[in-house]
C-alpha cells in the first residue's frame, strides 16, 4: 500500500515521509514564512504546511463568544480574534510553492473552504491535506478527492464510525488515494493518549498507508510510528518556541526536527528488511563466539575415541566441526595424535 506524493512514494517499501507544519507560526510575515521553509528544508523535511482558511469560513464570532475551552483555554484573545492574527492571505500561496520548488520541498496547505481547496488546485501541490477538524463535513471530503489528487486525512478527535463514513466519502469520489493519520486533537498531546497502536488497527480496516499527526513533545511517537508501520509524521515546527502565539511552544524548532529526521534515517537502517541471513560484520563473530569440537586430553593415534575425550570450546574456525557433529566421533579412532585442545574433524579418525 502506497500512494505517490510529488516525486516520492509514500507507504510500503518508501523512505518515512516528515511534514513540518508551519502553520500560524509565520507570524503574520511573509519573508519569516520563508525563513521557516528554508529551516524545514535544512533540517530534513520532506514537505511544509500550511493552513488556508479564512476565520469567516471556519469559525462563527457569534459561537465563540463566551466560549472557550479545551486547548483554547490558555489564549488570551477571543477564539475568532486568534484565527483572524493567524489567517494566511491567500496571495502568498504562489510565492511561496514556487520557493518551495525552488529549493527542493514539497508544499502542502489544508484547505478549509472550497476556494481554497480551488486555488490550492490550481497552484499544483501533490496532494490535499484535511484537518481532523473537517473529518465530518463529508460533502467538502468528497469535493476535495474529486481533484484527484491524494488526501492525507487527520482522524483526530473521532471515532471509527466516523472515520467509516469519512474513506467512503473520499473512495466512493473514485479516489482510491488516501493516507490516514492518527492524531490526538490537543495541543500539546500527552504519551498517556498517543495510542500508535490505533494507526495499526486503521491500517487493517481500511487497507490505505497510515501516519501519524503528532502534538506530543520530542520524536518518540514519530519513531514509534514508524516501528508500527507508519509511512507519516506530521510535527509542528518553528524557529524559536518562546514566541508569542498559539502554536510556537508545542513546535519543535530546527534542532528537534534534524534530530527527529536523523533518527528516523537511523531507524530505517536498523528495521532493515524481514530477510534473516548472516550479514558481513558478523562472518568473524562466528569464528570467535561459536564452539568447535576440540580434544579434551592428548589422544594417540589409534585410540578409540569416547565422549570424555572431546570438549567443545571456542573459537570455530572455518572448517571446524560443530558441536552437533561430535556424536560422530565416538567409537571410531585416531589417525593421528591429537594435541589437547586441537580441532577434531572427521579427516582425523577413521
Amino acid at each position: 500500500m502506497r500512494v505517490k506524493v510529488g516525486e516520492k512514494y509514500v507507504g510500503d517499501g518508501g523512505p518515512f515521509y516528515t511534514v513540518a507544519e508551519i502553520g500560524s507560526n509565520f507570524d503574520g510575515s511573509y519573508e519569516r514564512a520563508k525563513k521557516l521553509i528554508y529551516l524545514a528544508k535544512k533540517a530534513g523535511a520532506d514537505a511544509v504546511k500550511f493552513q488556508c482558511f479564512t476565520p469567516d469560513k471556519i469559525v462563527s464570532r457569534e459561537g465563540f463568544e463566551g466560549l472557550k475551552m479545551g486547548f483554547q483555554a490558555k489564549w488570551s484573545k477571543p477564539v475568532f480574534e486568534v484565527y483572524k492574527d493567524a489567517e494566511f492571505p491567500r496571495e502568498w500561496n504562489k510565492g511561496l510553492f514556487d520557493y518551495c520548488k525552488q529549493i527542493g520541498i514539497t508544499y502542502f496547505s489544508t484547505p478549509y473552504d472550497y476556494e481554497a481547496a480551488d486555488l490550492l488546485d490550481s497552484l499544483g501541490i501533490p496532494a490535499f491535506k484535511i484537518g481532523s477538524g473537517d473529518i465530518t463535513w463529508l460533502d467538502f471530503l468528497s469535493y476535495v478527492a474529486k481533484k484527484g489528487k491524494p488526501v492525507i486525512l487527520g482522524t483526530g478527535a473521532s471515532t471509527m464510525q466516523e472515520i467509516r463514513e469519512a474513506v467512503h466519502a473520499i473512495k466512493s469520489s473514485g479516489n482510491e488515494q488516501l493516507i490516514l493519520l492518527q492524531c490526538v486533537t490537543n495541543y500539546p498531546a500527552s504519551f498517556d493518549d498517543a495510542n500508535i497502536r490505533a494507526m495499526v488497527k486503521l491500517k487493517e480496516a481500511f487497507t490505505v498507508p497510515v501516519g501519524y499527526s503528532d502534538h506530543t513533545p520530542g520524536d518518540i511517537v514519530a519513531l514509534g510510528t514508524l516501528a508500527l508501520g507508519g509511512c507519516m509524521i506530521e510535527k509542528h515546527f518553528t524557529d524559536d518556541k518562546n514566541r508569542h502565539g498559539p502554536d510556537h511552544p508545542f513546535a519543535m524548532d530546527f534542532s528537534d526536527f534534524k534530530k527527529m529526521v536523523d533518527d528516523v534515517r537511523l531507524l530505517e537502517k536498523a528495521l532493515g528488511t524481514e530477510k534473516k541471513e548472516l550479514y558481513n560484520e558478523e562472518k568473524e563473530t562466528v569464528i570467535l563466539q561459536r564452539r568447535c569440537v576440540r580434544a579434551a586430553k592428548d589422544i594417540a593415534v589409534g585410540i578409540k575415541i569416547s565422549q570424555d575425550m572431546l570438549t567443545v570450546l571456542r573459537p570455530a574456525p572455518e572448517g571446524s566441526l560443530p558441536p552437533k557433529l561430535a556424536e560422530h566421533l565416538v567409537g571410531r579412532k585416531s589417525a593421528i595424535f591429537l594435541k589437547k585442545g586441537e580441532i577434531i574433524t572427521l579427516d582425523m579418525v577413521k
